[in-house]
């Protein structure tokens, strides 16, 4: 009997005992899994905070590099601009008769705009001419590059009346925009989703009794499919190198003269820097607006290279295909506007024109890196205040 109870006691301390060791080391399990996960907890947390110090030293060092560089650019655009000051100064500032039968021409068509009523165009045109308001208004303005019908000049009248026909009284009238900010700018709507007739450019235009009515074209040079080829090398005008249209024999077309987008003439500021990423209205505005329309010297010699036309054609002698087999027919009217008639050769010397045109890129450099300053600034505060958050 006692030795049945001996055996028990002693089967019990033993099992007893054996829960005991398997208790400690599911205790030592759990110890070490807590230390594992405090220690990969501190790692990660160790971790970020380095990684955002290091972001923040980054976007440090790009704005110290930014600030530095928009500081020389400013240098160097001061220095050019004394330049020019001292050869005016030197010189005087008269104009040459070119340039004023140019700026009477210019004047026609802002003129010719002014009399469309109730026009958008026609309220910008009065808005850019009274330099006294336009500074109050420069926020709504200062994404504008003008109307289309002023932003380009021609050689002679009969060219001016066939491409205006061509495009059209409503494109001629469109405003050009450089970024999607500025069409936004131009035009507010109520809660129900109606024009706000107070405000922006409906605003303006009432105010001083011109107040626009119907609908007006905007283009955005931001979104425009932009002309991807070469430009002809060593062209002041930047003119596109478009090849010669083709008939299905192999051979030229006779009567073709030139393609549109390369006969018209762009003042030097519109050549270039015009969009963000550089490039100038003749690859952007002008290249959507006429395509690779042709111009041929005569009716009879357009129509003979019909099988090579695509984006359509105008003849010297009124003739005017929209698009392939799309013919206008017909006498044309009278065209209400018009491009201005003269060239952009001015007798200011070469090192003047160099200087202006560095001038013109070394600004357009400095306002995309102010951007990118903003930008840095931004994210610099974002990381800063994710740090912030985690100590």
């Amino acid at each position: 009997m006692f030795f049945w109870v001996y055996l028990w006691v002693c089967q019990w301390k033993k099992e007893k005992k054996k829960k005991v060791e398997i208790s400690m080391e599911r205790s030592n399990i759990y110890l070490f899994l807590d230390l594992c996960t405090y220690f990969s907890r501190f790692y990660a947390i160790t971790h970020f905070h380095y990684s955002l110090e290091k972001e923040i030293k980054r976007h440090e060092d790009n704005l110290k590099f930014l600030t530095a560089r928009r500081n020389t650019l400013d240098e160097s655009i001061l220095d050019l601009q004394v330049i020019l000051g001292k050869y005016h100064s030197e010189n005087g500032s008269g104009t040459t008769a070119k340039e004023n039968a140019t700026s009477c021409t210019e004047d026609k068509t802002v003129e010719q705009i002014l009399k469309q009523e109730n026009s958008a165009a026609g309220v910008l045109c009065w808005l850019n001419s009274h330099h006294a308001t336009e500074g109050s208004n420069s926020e709504l303005t200062k994404d504008v590059l003008g109307v289309v019908a002023t932003l380009a000049r021609v050689d002679d009248d009969n060219l001016s009346k066939l491409l205006s026909e061509y495009l059209g009284l409503e494109t001629m009238l469109a405003i050009v925009c450089k970024t999607y900010e500025g069409v936004k700018a131009l035009e507010e709507y109520n809660e129900e989703g109606l024009v706000n007739g107070s405000s922006c450019l409906h605003g303006v235009g009432s105010s001083v009794g011109k107040k626009i009515s119907g609908r007006f074209v905007v283009i955005c040079l931001e979104g425009l499919r932009q002309y991807a080829g070469e430009l002809v090398s060593g062209d002041p005008q930047r003119k596109l190198a478009l090849p010669k249209p083709k008939l299905p024999n192999g051979e030229f077309p006779q009567g073709f003269l030139a393609y549109a987008v390369n006969v018209i003439n762009l003042e030097s500021r519109n050549l270039s820097c015009v969009t963000t990423n550089g490039q100038g209205l003749r690859e952007t505005l002008f290249y959507n607006l006429f395509g690779r329309l042709q111009i041929y010297k005569t009716r009879t010699e357009m129509l003979q290279a019909l099988p090579c036309i695509t984006d359509g054609a105008v003849s010297l002698d009124g003739g005017i295909i929209k698009k392939s087999n799309l013919f206008a027919l017909g006498s044309s009217k009278d065209i209400e506007v018009k491009f201005p008639v003269g060239s952009v050769e001015s007798d200011l010397p070469a090192s003047y024109i160099n200087s202006e045109d560095t001038i013109r890129k070394l600004k357009w450099e400095r306002a995309n890196i102010a951007g990118d300053i903003i930008r840095e600034q931004e994210l610099l505060e974002r990381a800063k205040a994710n740090l912030s958050e985690q100590s």
